[in-house]
Parts: C-alpha cells; structure tokens; sequence
C-alpha cells in the first residue's frame, strides 16, 4: 500500500544548531588553535580530512571520548528549531538529516536534545570512536560526479537517493523542502521541482548563492518557492500555511 508524506531535509550546522559543530569541537585544543602542521591539511575539497586530523590531534593530548560528546552538548540549537522538529514529528511528514558534519556529533545533539526519534535518517559522514578513544572519520562516500559538492558528500545525490529507495519502500513524497545554510546547499536546491520549497537562511551562503543567479542561467535556476528564514518559527510558519487542512 502506497504512503504519501511530505520529506523535509535539514542542513545540521548553523541550520538546526547555531553554531558550526566541527568547530566548536576546537574548543577542546589548547588555547582552542590548530596546530600549523595541521593547517596544511586543509583542503577546501574536502574538509573531512582536515577534521580527521584534528581528532587524532585531540587524542594525542589525552582528550577523552566523554569530553568531546559533552562539547557537542554545550551547542544550542537555532531559535525555534526545537518547536519545529517536535511539530514535524507527526505521521505527514518525514524528516531526513544531509550534513558535511559526522554522525557521532550530529547524534550527540540530537540526543542531547530528546530529538534524534524525530530525524527517520541522517546521512553523513560516518564516524566513531575507536579501541583507543580516537574519533575516527570515513567519507560518506566519493564522488566526482558534482563539482558543486565537497568530494565526499554531495547533498544533491542523497536527496534523490533517498526518494528513489522510499518510493521502493511504498512512500510517495507529495512536496520536498530542503532546508539549510552554506553552499553545498546550493546542489540539493537545484534538485528541488516546482511544487517544492527551498529555505535559505537569512545572511548565509547559500541565500547569496541563490540571490546571484542570473536570469538567463537554466543550468543554475531554483524551480522550488524559495522561502527565506531566521528562526525555526518562520519555517513552521510556512508549513502550517501550506500543509495544515
């Protein structure tokens, strides 16, 4: 039997939380500065490596597992997000999580928070401690296929994977809105059709990526109703308006 619902995916970093996880984590180095040898790691492609370096780091100087999980702790979540993924949580809707952070920060939080029965799926990249204590990072995957995404997520092919292996299941999604920040939130956007709703938050990224394409570039043109927030309240604002009978 077939099962019509409406798929929210959400951004994690400076979306549901106000603050950017990865680095909040750096509040554990000294002085909360990255070592120079580290530095050189960084590579705007691909960020994992750069944080994988930077655990190991942490673990070096004998910071332990339960420190870091009680730093994720610390982080709040954006204004109104609280209210809005317990609003979500009702049989209508299916909430999915596409986040360039790691799957032990993002279950931290959401389990801090009495929310993670609320997400049906977070695809992110993998992580976890290991024998020794050391948070150890994968790729979610690797991908050469976007040169809008990072190497190892490109948020786009989840979002349509994740469709294409619920329709299998028997769910049908009547309406899609992504929500999120930065630019890698710019390729799910593109994926989005014309009954869909993108929401760029307000002085991010991504609002200014959507703000500069010009009229006459089909390749990079939004389909979906572009829907600007501040606050989690301006979200469920929208939804109630376009969902609630």
């Amino acid at each position: 039997m077939e099962t019509r619902k409406i798929l929210v995916a959400f951004d994690f970093d400076h979306t549901i939380i106000d603050d950017n996880s990865d680095f909040h984590i750096l509040n554990l180095l000294p002085n909360g500065e990255v070592p120079n040898e580290i530095k050189g790691k960084y590579n705007s492609r691909s960020w994992t490596n750069y944080m994988a370096a930077i655990f190991a780091y942490l673990h070096d100087i004998g910071i332990q597992p339960d420190q870091m999980i009680n730093c994720m702790h610390e982080i709040q979540l954006t204004t109104g997000f609280d209210d809005l993924l317990r609003y979500l949580d009702q049989d209508r809707y299916e909430v999915i999580v596409i986040s360039d952070s790691n799957s032990v920060f993002i279950d931290a939080v959401l389990e801090n928070k009495v929310l993670r029965e609320v997400v049906h799926t977070v695809y992110t990249n993998p992580a976890k401690f290991d024998q020794n204590g050391c948070l150890t990072l994968k790729y979610y995957h690797t991908q050469d296929w976007c040169k809008l995404s990072t190497i190892n997520l490109c948020k786009g092919h989840i979002l349509e994977s994740h469709v294409r292996q619920r329709q299998q299941d028997g769910v049908i999604f009547d309406k899609i809105a992504f929500v999120g920040d930065g630019g890698n939130d710019f390729c799910p956007c593109l994926r989005l059709g014309k009954s869909d709703l993108a929401f760029p938050r307000i002085g991010h990224r991504l609002m200014k990526k959507l703000n500069g394409i010009k009229e006459d570039d089909a390749e990079l043109s939004v389909k979906a109703e572009v829907h600007p927030w501040d606050t989690g309240h301006d979200i469920r604002k929208i939804f109630k308006q376009y969902f609630e009978d």
